[in-house]
C-alpha cells in the first residue's frame, strides 16, 4: 500500500508535476502570448501618446512662429524672427513624424488634409515677414486685416484637435486592450499560482499588484507629465503674449506720457515714429510723418547765423555713437514757429549688434535759456550794482562776526586790500564791537536798522577806524540774511565825514536863510501889494476917464455935425479935440488891458479859430488907414484853411496891433507885407515884414517894455509904449511865442506863433447828418425863440444850421453879453445858449445878471464852451446854468439838453396863473 501510495504518490506528484509542468508550460506559454499581446499593446499606446506628443509638438511649433513673426512685424526687431525660423524647421519634423506615427487610414487623411494648411500658413507668414523687411507696413498689415491668416490657423487647431482627438481615442481603445492584456495574465498566474503554490499565488498576487500598482503609477505619472508640459507650454504662450502685449502698452503710455520729445527712424533715416509732444514741437503727425526722411520733419538752425545745422541721427547712423545738438541750436515747425532745443541721439542695435535705427529724444529748452540768461543778466546787475555803489558792504558769518566779502568801496573806505579783510573779525574795522563782544552783546542784532531807516538810506552811527589807525564817523546798517541754512550779516557802511561837516555848515546856512527870506518875503507882499494897487488903480481910472471922455468926444461930433456948420477955424480946433480925444481913449483901452493881463482877470475862450477869416477880417479893417499913408499892403493866399487854438477876439487884437505899428513906424510909400510858415511840430507862425527905419540890437532887448517908445517920444507919431507888451502878453497867454527881427534902414519883421487845431467843419457836417429830415410840426404850433450869445462865427452857424432843421424854433444872435443881455430883456426868449468866454463881459457874469432882472431870471440858460474842467463846469452850474455842454458840441446830447429846456421854459405870466391855480 504504502509503495502504491508512494507510487501514485509518486505518481502523483509526477503527474501533480507533470501536470504542474504542463500547466507550467501552458501557463509559460499562455503567459508569454500574453506578454507579447501586452507588449504589442503597451507599443500601440505609446505610438499614440507619441502622436499626441508630436501634434502638440506642432501646434506649439506653429503658435511660436505666429509669436516670433508678429513680434517682428510690431517691432521691425529680427531678434523676434529666431523662433520663427526655428519653428518653421520644428514644424515640418512634427509633420513627417506625424505621417510616420498615425497608423490608420483616417489619420491619415487628417493629416494630408491638414498638409495644406500648414503650407499655406507657413507662407502667408513669410510673405507677412518678407512685406516687413520691404517695410511695405501698410501692405502687411491689409493682410493681416484680412483675416485669412486667422482662417488657416482656425481650421489648422480643428484638424490638429480632430487628429489628437482620434489618437486620444485609439489610445483608450489600446489601453482597454492592454488592460484587458494584463489581466489575462494576471488570471494565468494567479491560477497556475493556486495549482502550484499557494505561496506562489500569494507572491503572484502580490507581484501582480506591485506590477498593476507600477504600471498604474507609471500611466498617471506619464499622463500627468505629458498635461503638466501641456500646461506649461500654455502658460508660457500666455505669459509671452500678456508681457508683449503689456510692454506694448506701456511703450505707448511712457512715450505718451513723458515731457520730452520722442523721434524714432530706421536704417535709412526715415521716421517709424513721433510721439505727442514730439508731434507739438515738429507740427507733423505720426501718420503724416512716418516713412519721411527725417530732414523733412526735424528741422533745425544755429540760432546765431541762422544757418542749417546738422541733424545727429546721421551722425549717430554713420558712427553708431551717442550724439547731441550744442547750444543755440533752434527748431522750426512745419508752421514757422521756433523753439530752442536740446537733444540726445542713441543708435538701435539689434542682437547682432549692428544699427537698425536710432531714437531722438529732445525738448524745448527756451524757457530755461531765456530763465539762465535772466540769473545770469541779474547777477552781472547784482555785481555791478556792489562794484559801482559808494557805500560800503561787507558780508559777515553771524558766528564771531568773521569778514566773509568786501565790496570795492568797502574797501577805498578802510584803506585795506579785500584780501586783507576777508577772515578777519569785523571788530578790526569797527572796535566799538570787540566792547559789545567782551560784554556780552557780541550780536550784530543790536545794529540792525529798522525798516524804515533802511527805507529813507539810514542807518546807526559807530566810529570806524581804517588801516593808517584813524577814526572817522560811520553809518551802519546790518541785514540778517541765511545761505544754505548758515546765518549771515550783511552790512552797509556809509563814511559820514563830509556829512558831518555840511550838516554844520547848513545849520549856519539855513538860519541866514531863514532871515533872508523873511526879508524876500516882506518885499513879495509889499511888491505885490503895489503891483495889486497899481493894477485897481489903472482899471478904475481907466473907467472913470471913459466917463467924461464920452462926453468930451459926443459934444464935439455934435459940433461937428450940428445944422449950422463951423468955421475953418472951427473945424480944425473940433479935428484937433477930436484927434486927442481917440487917442486918449485909445491909451484908456491899452492901460485897462494891461491892468486885466496883469491882475489875471482877462478871459480868454480857447477853441478853434480860422486864420483865412481873421485875416480877411483885419485886412479890411486896416487897409483904410494904409492908404491914408500911401502904404502899399501884401496878404497871404492861405494853401489850406489853418485853424489856431486861441480866442478869436484876442487873435484878430494882436493882428491889427502888428498891422497898424508896421503902418505907423513905415517910411512914405512904404509896404507891409503879412506870410506865414508852418513851424514845427505843430504850430503856425505869422510874420509882419515892414520897410521902416529899422531897430539897433539895443533897442530890440527893450521893444516889450511896458511904456517903453524905444527913443521915439518926441517923434511925429504919437502912442503909449504898452500896446507890444499887451500884444505879447496875450499871445503868451494863448499859448504862443512872439518875437521880432530888425535891421536899421532895412525894415523889421514881426511875428507870432500858434498851435494848430483841427477844422470845426467835420463838426457842422455831423450836425448836418444828424438834423437832416426837419420835425414836423403840428399847424397852430407856437413858434419859441432861442438866443445864442455866442462871438465865434464858425460856432455860431453851426447852432444856426442845427435850428433851422427845426421848424418850431426860431434863432437870433448876440455877438458879446452886453448884447445878449439886452436882446434877452426884449425878446423874452424861451431858451438862451451862453458862451462862457466872451468879449467884455463873461458869460458868467451875464447870467448872473439875466439871473437876477425878475423879467429873465425863469429863461434856463445852457451853457456852451471850450473849458471842460470839471472844477470850471461844477463852478458854472452852481452859479445858476441850467446845463453846461462841452465843444465840440455833441448833437444828440445838444438837442437833448434844448428840448428839455424847452419843456420847462415858462413866462412869468404863466407860472403866477398856475400857481393861483394850484
Amino acid at each position: 500500500m504504502p509503495g502504491r501510495f508512494s507510487l501514485k504518490a509518486t505518481q502523483k506528484t509526477v503527474a501533480w508535476f507533470s501536470a504542474a509542468a504542463l500547466l507550467v508550460a501552458f501557463g509559460v506559454a499562455l503567459t508569454f502570448w500574453t506578454f507579447v499581446q501586452m507588449e504589442q499593446a503597451a507599443g500601440l499606446r505609446k505610438q499614440s501618446r507619441a502622436t499626441i506628443q508630436s501634434a502638440d509638438a506642432l501646434m506649439s511649433s506653429l503658435k511660436d512662429a505666429e509669436t516670433g513673426q508678429r513680434g517682428y512685424l510690431l517691432t521691425g526687431n529680427e531678434a523676434f524672427l529666431e523662433p520663427y525660423l526655428a519653428a518653421g524647421a520644428s514644424i515640418r519634423r512634427n509633420q513627417e513624424e506625424l505621417q510616420q506615427l498615425a497608423s490608420l487610414d483616417a489619420a491619415r487623411q487628417r493629416l494630408d488634409a491638414l498638409a495644406p494648411l500648414l503650407n499655406a500658413t507657413l507662407a502667408e507668414m513669410a510673405h507677412l515677414v518678407e512685406l516687413r523687411r520691404n517695410n511695405e507696413m501698410a501692405s502687411a498689415l491689409a493682410l493681416v486685416r484680412g483675416g485669412e491668416g486667422k482662417r488657416l490657423m482656425d481650421s489648422i487647431r480643428a484638424g490638429v484637435g480632430d487628429f489628437i482627438q482620434s489618437e486620444e481615442g485609439m489610445l483608450a481603445q489600446r489601453e482597454a486592450e492592454f488592460q484587458s492584456s494584463m489581466r489575462g495574465l494576471f488570471a494565468i498566474i494567479i491560477a497556475a499560482s493556486l495549482l502550484a503554490l499557494l505561496s506562489a499565488l500569494a507572491f503572484a498576487w502580490l507581484l501582480y499588484r506591485d506590477t498593476q500598482q507600477r504600471l498604474s503609477k507609471l500611466v498617471h505619472l506619464e499622463t500627468r507629465h505629458l498635461l503638466e508640459v501641456q500646461e506649461a507650454t500654455n502658460a508660457e504662450l500666455q505669459t509671452l503674449n500678456a508681457t508683449l502685449q503689456a510692454n506694448e502698452a506701456k511703450l505707448a503710455v511712457t512715450l505718451g506720457s513723458i515731457g520730452d520729445a520722442v523721434l524714432v527712424t530706421d536704417a535709412e533715416a526715415r521716421v517709424t515714429l513721433l510721439n505727442p509732444v514730439a508731434e507739438q514741437l515738429t507740427g507733423w503727425t505720426q501718420a503724416t510723418a512716418i516713412g519721411r526722411p527725417v530732414h523733412e520733419i526735424f528741422h533745425i538752425i544755429n540760432q546765431e547765423t541762422r544757418l542749417p545745422a546738422v541733424i545727429p541721427i546721421m551722425e549717430t547712423l554713420a558712427h553708431g555713437t551717442i550724439q547731441g545738438l550744442a547750444n543755440h541750436t533752434v527748431l522750426i515747425a512745419q508752421d514757422g514757429s521756433e523753439c530752442a532745443i536740446a537733444d540726445s541721439c542713441a543708435p538701435i542695435r539689434d542682437r547682432s549688434g549692428r544699427v537698425v535705427g536710432a531714437v531722438l529724444v529732445f525738448r524745448n529748452v527756451t524757457g530755461e535759456y531765456a530763465a539762465q540768461q535772466a540769473l545770469r543778466d541779474s547777477t552781472a546787475l547784482i555785481q555791478t550794482i556792489l562794484n559801482t555803489v559808494a557805500d560800503g558792504i561787507i558780508t559777515l558769518n553771524a558766528r564771531g562776526g568773521i569778514v566773509e566779502t568786501v565790496n570795492p568801496a568797502a574797501e577805498k573806505m578802510f584803506g585795506y586790500a579785500a584780501g586783507e579783510l576777508v577772515g578777519q573779525e569785523f571788530s578790526v574795522l569797527i572796535p566799538e564791537l570787540y566792547w559789545d563782544q567782551r560784554n556780552g552783546n557780541g550780536s550784530l542784532e543790536h545794529y540792525g536798522a529798522s525798516d524804515v531807516a533802511r527805507a529813507s538810506g539810514l542807518g546807526r552811527e559807530v566810529l570806524g577806524r581804517r588801516k593808517d589807525g584813524s577814526a572817522f564817523p560811520l553809518e551802519m546798517a546790518v541785514s540778517e540774511m541765511f545761505l544754505n541754512g548758515r546765518r549771515y550779516f550783511t552790512g552797509i557802511l556809509r563814511d559820514i565825514t563830509t556829512r558831518k561837516r555840511i550838516d554844520a555848515d547848513r545849520a549856519a546856512l539855513d538860519q541866514v536863510l531863514q532871515d533872508k527870506n523873511a526879508e524876500l518875503e516882506s518885499a513879495r507882499l509889499v511888491a505885490e501889494n503895489a503891483n495889486r494897487a497899481k493894477s485897481d488903480f489903472l482899471s478904475a481910472m481907466s473907467h472913470e476917464l471913459r466917463t467924461p471922455l464920452n462926453a468930451i468926444l459926443g459934444f464935439t461930433q455934435l459940433m461937428e455935425s450940428g445944422s449950422t456948420p463951423p468955421t475953418a477955424s472951427q473945424k480944425r480946433s473940433i479935428d484937433q479935440i477930436l484927434k486927442a480925444g481917440w487917442y486918449l481913449l485909445e491909451l484908456i483901452n491899452e492901460i485897462l488891458d494891461l491892468a486885466l493881463i496883469e491882475s489875471g482877470k482877462v478871459t480868454m475862450s480857447h477853441e478853434p479859430v480860422s486864420l483865412v477869416e481873421v485875416t480877411l477880417e483885419c485886412r479890411a479893417m486896416i487897409e483904410p488907414q494904409a492908404q491914408k499913408r500911401g502904404i502899399h499892403m501884401t496878404f497871404p493866399r492861405f494853401d489850406s484853411p489853418y485853424f489856431v487854438n486861441a480866442d478869436r477876439t484876442r487873435v484878430k487884437q494882436v493882428l491889427i496891433n502888428l498891422l497898424f505899428n508896421a503902418i505907423k513906424y513905415n517910411k512914405p510909400e512904404g509896404s507891409v507885407t503879412v506870410e506865414y510858415s508852418l513851424s514845427p511840430p505843430n504850430s503856425i507862425r505869422i510874420s509882419i515884414r515892414d520897410t521902416g527905419r529899422g531897430l539897433a540890437p539895443a533897442q530890440l532887448g527893450q521893444l516889450f517894455q511896458p511904456f517903453n517908445r524905444l527913443g521915439r517920444e518926441a517923434g511925429a507919431e504919437e502912442g503909449t509904449g504898452i500896446g507890444l507888451t499887451v500884444t505879447k502878453q496875450l499871445v503868451e497867454i494863448m499859448g504862443g511865442n512872439i518875437g521880432a527881427e530888425s535891421a536899421v534902414g532895412v525894415g523889421s519883421v514881426f511875428w507870432f506863433e500858434l498851435g494848430l487845431t483841427t477844422a470845426p467843419l467835420p463838426m457842422i457836417r455831423e450836425a448836418e447828418r444828424a438834423a437832416l429830415v426837419p420835425t414836423a410840426v403840428a399847424e397852430g404850433t407856437t413858434l419859441r425863440t432861442v438866443l445864442y450869445v455866442e462871438d465865434n462865427p464858425a460856432n455860431l452857424e453851426l447852432v444856426e444850421q442845427l435850428i433851422a432843421r427845426r421848424a418850431d424854433l426860431r434863432l437870433l444872435s448876440a455877438s458879446d453879453g452886453d448884447l445878449g443881455i439886452e436882446f434877452a430883456r426884449v425878446y423874452q426868449p424861451d431858451v438862451i445858449l451862453m458862451d462862457i468866454n466872451l468879449p467884455g463881459i463873461s458869460g458868467l457874469e451875464a447870467m448872473k445878471i439875466l439871473r437876477a432882472g425878475p423879467d429873465t431870471a425863469h429863461i434856463p440858460i445852457i451853457a456852451l464852451s471850450a473849458n471842460a474842467v470839471p472844477r470850471d463846469i461844477a463852478r458854472a452850474l452852481d452859479a445858476g446854468f441850467f446845463r453846461y455842454l462841452t465843444k465840440p458840441i455833441k448833437v444828440d446830447q445838444f438837442m437833448e439838453a434844448l428840448d428839455l429846456a424847452l419843456t420847462i421854459s415858462q413866462p412869468p405870466a404863466v407860472l403866477t396863473a398856475k400857481e393861483e391855480t394850484a
